[in-house]
């Protein structure tokens, strides 16, 4: 089966993931991926977004061995290399992973997936629109280890090195591309 379609997707998320907050995770990364398709693939902006949606759809039921269980399955459903090698790239470091980076597409969802952490967190903490935060408070809780301490800063600026993206202009995309969110 090629790529569903975005609805398909998405009932693909809600079977597989019941957490509110791994949905809203979910479509963080899906909308910050969509941003930057618009920059580097506007053509496969679909493959983008549900890269970004689908990525950790394994998390809740196997959170010890995310994502070797979805990447079978991603295999099993024919999805494309560029998807599979972006979800595996994404869990660089943890479980044994060890692959890099090696297309936008994945330098990208590394670099996406940890940040929407410390964007959520620092909402949850400043009642402001996602849009409307300024970027130096954002980087200054990416510097600060104790917030969101579980978000692996290391991973973020992994996946902004093998972008072409400075830290700066990265959280600034994120801002403008979070706007929809709202």
């Amino acid at each position: 089966m090629p790529l569903p379609s975005k609805e398909e997707g998405h009932a693909l998320l809600e079977r597989h993931v019941q957490d509110g907050y791994q949905r809203h995770h979910a479509l963080m990364v899906a909308t910050a991926m969509a941003g930057y398709a618009g920059r580097y693939d506007a053509d496969n902006s679909l493959l983008w977004y549900l890269t970004g949606l689908l990525h950790d759809l394994d998390f809740e039921s196997h959170p010890d061995l995310h994502p070797a269980e979805e990447l079978k399955w991603f295999r099993e459903w024919g999805y494309p290399e560029d998807f599979i090698h972006a979800v595996e790239a994404h869990a660089y470091g943890y479980h044994g992973f060890t692959t890099l980076p090696q297309t936008k597409l994945a330098a990208a969802l590394l670099a996406c997936d940890e940040i929407c952490g410390i964007f959520y967190a620092y909402r949850k903490l400043n009642p402001v629109r996602y849009g409307e935060m300024k970027p130096s408070s954002i980087k200054k809780k990416v510097k600060e280890p104790a917030f969101a301490a579980k978000v692996d800063r290391r991973t973020i600026h992994l996946g902004c090195e093998h972008l072409g993206v400075s830290l700066d202009d990265h959280v600034a995309n994120l801002i403008t591309f979070f706007a929809v969110l709202e």
